[in-house]
């Protein structure tokens, strides 16, 4: 590997709500980095995801922005989430744009294949899903999409069962610049552990909670210590919207919190390697969206 030199540079991965960047960004990287879920916009912050190419041919760094999904903003905190979606765009060497070929309603993408036009950089086309379409309303799709943006490439891609990611992962790799890696070849995201437990946390709210609670929520970090035995004590407040959204969260004798607290644990310590002591409680705030601590947590720029 020595005698292939490093290269490095930056993917910035777009598309609507629910087009599965998230998805396709921890199958790039090979395990988990991002959350993932049926909810539309479960991507907030602009998280990095490394993925390392290394072949007889490649020896690289794949630095993958996965970013909030684009849509029309309503609210302050969609403002900021659609502002750096487009930010993670700017300086990449290369914009993949994820589309789902199984949805039938394109509502939204023609904003974004209108803004992609006169961007500089290489665009690419990743139709997600595949596996759920037939082949023809496939190639209609992409001959539709290439005439409206000049995507250098289409790639045809199952980010959940991974079909034709492995292809999709070495071009990414061809685009690379020479260069040495931002990143050690261990690291697989820039998230810190404490954002990424209030992450894991706000992926098992929406999970068990999908159809009940709705997308007013958040995860935020209390604290976050390393105890003497090595283990982890990590402290977090659910933060909901409305006072009668309380009883849906701590569910029956508070057993769906204890529910989505033990998940949660579960899959912090499986990543984090140590025990983990997740500590919960349920805060009524109508004003969260509006506090700008919140933007602060997840790396968003405070927007008006």
């Amino acid at each position: 590997m020595s005698e292939i030199a490093e290269s490095c540079g930056l993917v910035a991965v777009l598309g609507a709500p629910n087009a599965g960047k998230s998805t396709l960004v921890n199958a790039l990287v090979g395990q988990k980095v991002a959350i993932v879920s049926q909810k539309a916009q479960t991507t907030r912050a602009r998280l990095m995801g490394i993925a390392l190419e290394q072949s007889p041919k490649h020896n690289a760094q794949i630095i993958l922005a996965d970013t909030p999904g684009i849509f029309t903003p309503r609210r302050r905190l969609d403002r900021a989430m659609v502002a750096a979606a487009w930010e993670g765009a700017s300086e990449a060497d290369a914009i993949l744009l994820v589309v789902d070929a199984a949805k039938k309603n394109r509502q939204g993408l023609e904003e974004i294949l209108e803004s992609l036009k006169g961007r500089p950089e290489r665009k690419l086309l990743a139709l997600n899903k595949v596996d759920l379409c037939p082949k023809e309303p496939l190639l209609v799709l992409a001959q539709e999409l290439t005439q409206a943006v000049d995507f250098a490439e289409v790639f045809f891609i199952s980010a959940s069962t991974g079909d034709g990611v492995a292809q999709l992962k070495a071009r990414l790799a061809d685009l690379m610049p020479e260069g040495p890696w931002n990143f050690p070849e261990d690291q697989v995201s820039d998230a810190s552990e404490r954002l990424m437990a209030c992450e894991i946390t706000r992926e098992q709210l929406y999970r068990q909670l999908h159809d009940e609670l709705p997308y007013d929520s958040t995860v935020r970090p209390e604290s976050y210590t390393h105890r003497k035995d090595g283990s982890v004590e990590i402290r977090q407040q659910i933060v909901i919207a409305r006072e009668s959204q309380k009883s849906i969260v701590l569910g029956k004798r508070g057993a769906r919190l204890k529910a989505i607290g033990e998940a949660a644990r579960t899959e912090l310590a499986q990543l984090l390697g140590v025990k983990v002591h997740l500590f919960l409680h349920v805060k009524v705030d109508e004003n969260w969206a509006d506090a700008r601590e919140i933007y602060e947590e997840i790396g968003l720029d405070w927007v008006r």
